[in-house]
């Protein structure tokens, strides 16, 4: 058997601005790697790298070339843990970089094999959480809108960016427009320890159901008094990035956030969540803006969380690839037909 792997950037528009605590964005740039077996079934994987974790478009392509070339030299796709291992000792770091690599030799493997993703891992698609949508920070008119319209498409869990001096003027009009979703908070390390456990008394009054990374992550003691005293569970995303930090943050959060971009793989990723469940945190997975290049992998791991925050493609003006439906919120693995982690171009 032999793999021809390559890569390209594209750069996606989004829907309308997506604003968080620490800055706007207009658009977001993707990579695109194909892996082709020498049948000619291709697998896809991407990636959306942030900056805020030390990588960008160009970091990513720059390490790309070296991460193609082991899995070319292994030439399997099913080699999955020999492909991931010499892909981390040839870049240790750039982990959204070798997470489309990985993402991309998962859908073939799974291809091959003619069964989705999820089922490749024997998972159960009838047990899965649906995801929420974000509303990014906005007038409070525009907030208002946003909630309005997320709600009436059918979105029953909606999240909110916070960390202005409009905090609860923001959250007042989220569920004035949309009184009957669950709602969570995402303050972006915007908060002091102090204000978190003040701002969780009366989120609570609105019904939220946590708050994800209220303090810095370069402050995990300041998250240990938001976690002892905050009258909402606390959620960590910032200050977990890679397997070891899961034992660092479990007796400072409820919640371990994880992201496929800070993982480095899907291998990593359900190494992680094994590794949170052991150390007895609930489960979350997030996103980076991302088209279902790479969305449709988080999705295939569904199953095993407790919470899903998936709607980075559903931000964009238009994604160039298919995936899994997660219309209204709900992830519907049970109705995917093709195989591999259901992103198609």
């Amino acid at each position: 058997m032999s793999l021809e792997a390559s890569f390209e950037r594209v750069s996606l528009d989004l829907d309308q601005p997506f604003t968080i605590s620490r800055g706007t964005q207009t658009a977001a740039e993707n990579l695109i790697v194909r892996v082709t077996d020498d049948g000619g079934m291709t697998g896809i994987g991407g990636a959306g790298p942030a900056a805020h974790y030390g990588e960008t478009a160009d970091t990513v392509a720059a390490v790309l070339p070296d991460l193609l070339d082991v899995v070319e030299e292994v030439g399997d796709p099913h080699a999955l843990y020999e492909i991931e291992s010499r892909m981390e000792s040839v870049v240790h770091d750039n982990p959204a970089a070798r997470c489309a690599v990985s993402i991309a030799v998962h859908d073939l493997a799974a291809k091959r094999l003619g069964v989705p993703l999820y089922r490749m891992w024997g998972l159960d698609a009838s047990a899965v959480p649906d995801s929420s949508y974000t509303i990014g920070l906005d007038t409070t008119e525009r907030v208002h809108e946003k909630a309005a319209a997320a709600a009436e498409a059918g979105y029953p869990i909606l999240k909110i960016k916070l960390g202005t001096d409009r905090d609860r003027e923001l959250v007042e009009a989220v569920r004035d427009a949309a009184p009957d979703a669950t709602l969570r908070i995402d303050a972006n390390e915007a908060w002091t320890p102090r204000e978190t456990v003040v701002n969780s008394e009366w989120l609570a009054d609105y019904g939220v159901e946590f708050i994800e990374q209220p303090v810095p992550a370069e402050d995990p003691e300041g998250l240990r008094f938001a976690y002892e005293r905050s009258a909402l569970p606390i959620a960590a995303d910032e200050s977990c990035v890679t397997l070891s930090d899961i034992p660092a943050i479990a007796d400072r959060c409820d919640i371990a956030n994880l992201k496929l971009m800070k993982t480095g793989g899907l291998l990593e990723a359900r190494r992680m969540i094994a590794t949170a469940r052991a150390h007895g945190l609930e489960v979350m997975l997030g996103c980076m803006i991302e088209s279902n290049a790479s969305i449709a992998a988080g999705a295939q791991l569904a199953p095993l969380l407790d919470y899903a925050d998936l709607d980075g493609s559903l931000l964009l003006a238009d994604d160039p690839f298919t995936g899994v439906d997660l219309s209204g919120g709900s992830i519907r693995l049970g109705d995917q037909q093709r195989g591999g982690t259901g992103a198609e171009e």
